[in-house]
């Protein structure tokens, strides 16, 4: 043992060096939040919850392409789709089992219509399993729930597209 690291030892040099840390700190503003009560920012480009969107006049956005359903790779998305008396072709079942989606973001950036988004919602804790099996009334409630911010973080968005 060297006479410097006695001294050191003796004179408690580490703990005075951690206890002016800890003081400089107290005095500092307070950096944590109180999650339940307060949101901290969320990105634009954040991938939450899904939901399938409608175009203004309230008609849904997705054409029934299956691009989202080919390019899952977790193979969480199944589509069923018929052609309409228009001639266009829309869902008749449109499936998300959220508990073999990876939240990829693939299907979002397939959808030419941007009929499929990720949104910003991170708290959907359920209870059991079934709950995280989404149908497309689950979806469109969530796309009529958060359009106004997924339209937003869109734009936002949009440059970098």
């Amino acid at each position: 043992m060297s006479f410097d690291y006695v001294a050191r030892s003796f004179m408690l040099q580490e703990i005075l060096k951690g206890m002016s840390l800890t003081f400089r700190y107290m005095f500092r503003p307070k950096v944590t939040i109180n999650y339940p009560y307060e949101k901290g920012p969320i990105s634009p480009r954040f991938r939450g919850e899904h939901a399938l969107r409608r175009y203004p006049n309230g008609e849904e956005r997705c054409i029934a392409c299956k691009l989202c359903e080919a390019i899952c790779p977790a193979l969480a998305i199944t589509i069923e789709a018929e052609p309409r008396e228009d001639g266009s072709r829309r869902t008749t079942r449109y499936d998300i089992d959220m508990t073999k989606c990876i939240y990829c973001g693939l299907c979002q950036e397939a959808c030419p219509v941007d009929a499929i988004v990720e949104g910003p919602n991170f708290e959907f804790a359920t209870e059991t399993r079934e709950e995280l099996f989404y149908n497309k009334e689950k979806l469109l409630e969530n796309g009529d729930r958060w359009e106004a911010q997924i339209a937003a973080n869109l734009a936002a968005d949009a440059p970098y597209r």
